[in-house]
């Protein structure tokens, strides 16, 4: 059996940049033709990849692909993936790190930027540690497991006078930003009702002799630890997140339930599959289900006076949609190079970062995400505090 990896999960679902499309609203930052754009050719932001998983590969070429930054640095604790990334990268040795000398970047005038890409229950340790060697940071999501971990990252960050971004990848895509401009700005009226699911199935739950293996390193999300849960917070904090912004709203409280645990031995420490519902302040419901036994990307919203939908909807796209207006269909970007040039150009010009991007932000959702698995657990609707 195939064992599947976020890395096929991408594939499967398609990263096309050649997909045919036609363009309607665009926003300022993509609407800019070539022919008259102005080459940059000032300083670029250097960035230093903590981590060098799967997605780590993504940024990075991501990053080449950038106008305003340049990979510049890497953080691994692997020796034979630093030498392959020094070849394929052209990283000088003195700005290569392991996790025990990482604190030596402080003396780096190189590095700008840290980006934390390993697992969830590093984020905490490496963002501090780079906040301390006064480099600005931006760490994937979900920012961290708990709220304290999430307010200690805010603190350090704002202590040394640095800049905390979350890896929000989807707030720069223009099909995301189409549906959060329609429920926002109540296109078709209030919405009212929304449906969000996201998963990919890593198993067959009725193979005794899976590959798949929890003991597997590169299987981090189901160790708890280094996780903080499972297809909830890898892959359900995309669910959470378009729920918000399409809203422009908080929940204010949760219900939940665990889904059916087909392979025990597997799953002993996080969930298979999850779902839950949120209450909005204006009355509108979202009903979310994640999950790493089935297939599923998908975004509903329904309005007053209309409807809004995606499919594929919360992955890697290329993402496809309709209205009551008719098709969304809006070009096809390399989400990486574009979070990381809409970041940078901020950076260079020693401005604030926006607050839907900040480390604020990544604190709501872990208070999502934490009322949903109390919701799960004790079976009771919970306040989101």
């Amino acid at each position: 059996m195939e064992k599947i990896t976020r890395r096929s999960f991408v594939n499967k679902f398609g990263v096309g940049v050649g997909a045919s499309v036609i363009i309607t609203t665009l926003p300022s930052f993509l609407s800019a033709t070539e022919e008259n754009k102005i080459p940059y050719t000032r300083k670029k932001l250097n960035i230093a990849l903590c981590g060098l998983g799967n997605y780590a590969s993504m940024l990075a070429e991501g990053i080449q692909a950038s106008e305003y930054c340049q990979l510049a640095g890497i953080v691994t604790g692997t020796p034979a993936k630093a030498e392959k990334w020094k070849t394929q990268y052209n990283i000088p040795e003195k700005n290569i790190y392991n996790y025990q000398n990482f604190d030596e970047i402080v003396k780096n005038k190189d590095i700008d930027l840290v980006y934390v890409v390993v697992p969830n229950g590093l984020h905490k340790e490496f963002t501090i540690r780079s906040a301390k060697a006064g480099k600005h940071v931006i760490t994937e999501k979900p920012m961290a497991i708990t709220v304290k971990d999430c307010e200690e990252m805010i603190k350090a960050c704002e202590d040394n006078n640095v800049q905390l971004a979350i890896g929000y990848r989807l707030h720069y895509e223009p099909t995301h930003l189409e549906i959060k401009r329609l429920g926002q700005e109540k296109v078709f009226g209030q919405v009212r009702f929304i449906e969000a699911s996201l998963g990919y199935k890593i198993h067959d739950p009725l193979d005794t002799k899976s590959t798949f293996n929890k003991n597997d390193r590169n299987e981090w999300r189901l160790n708890k630890k280094l996780s903080g849960g499972g297809p909830l917070m890898d892959l359900g904090v995309y669910c959470i997140q378009a729920s918000r912004y399409v809203l422009g709203e908080e929940p204010i409280a949760v219900t939940a339930q665990l889904g059916k645990v087909y392979n025990e031995q597997i799953f002993s420490e996080t969930e298979e599959s999850i779902s839950w519902q949120m209450e909005f302040p204006s009355g509108a419901v979202s009903n979310c289900t994640t999950s790493v036994n089935f297939n599923t990307d998908r975004f509903y919203a329904s309005a007053d006076e209309g409807s809004f939908e995606l499919s594929p909807a919360l992955s890697y796209g290329p993402f496809q949609g309709k209205s009551t207006n008719g098709p969304l269909k809006f070009p096809v970007i390399n989400q990486q190079q574009t979070q990381m040039d809409e970041i940078a150009k901020i950076l260079l010009e020693n401005k604030k970062l926006p607050n839907h991007i900040t480390g604020e932000e990544g604190l709501k959702d872990i208070k999502v995400i934490n009322a949903i698995y109390k919701a799960a657990e004790t079976g009771k609707k919970i306040i989101v505090q």
